[in-house]
């Protein structure tokens, strides 16, 4: 079955068309190194909770936006491999990251529904 692997993080609104090309960029890597797809999507509906939400998760301050991310592979084993690729790639240096993706929460999660 698909593997999945989910990114959760603040955005500052301000820079969101800057953040915007280099999830542009994130696509292209992803996807030429192997993944199946590739989605990032803006908070649209995102309720604070009072136990806990994603702007909880995150810490989110004023003037953020939360994005959703995933990308989905074959297996495990096919994650493994797309995102030693992707981490090798040049265009992925941690150099190049802003300083809010310090707050990004993600995993890998094994697919047991599928549609």
């Amino acid at each position: 079955m698909t593997y999945v692997d989910g990114f959760v993080m603040p955005v500052p609104t301000a820079e969101f068309e800057v953040y915007r090309k280099s999830a542009e960029l994130g696509r292209t890597v992803w996807m030429e190194h192997g993944a199946l797809s590739y989605v990032e999507a803006k908070a649209d509906d995102v309720p604070d909770g009072k136990v806990t939400s994603f702007p909880m998760a995150v810490k989110k301050e004023e003037g953020e936006t939360i994005v959703f991310s995933y990308a989905t592979y074959k297996s495990r084993e096919h994650r493994d491999e797309v995102m030693k690729k992707v981490m090798a790639d040049p265009r992925m240096k941690p150099e190049n990251m802003p300083p809010y993706m310090k707050r990004l929460i993600y995993g890998g999660f094994q697919v047991f529904v599928e549609a």
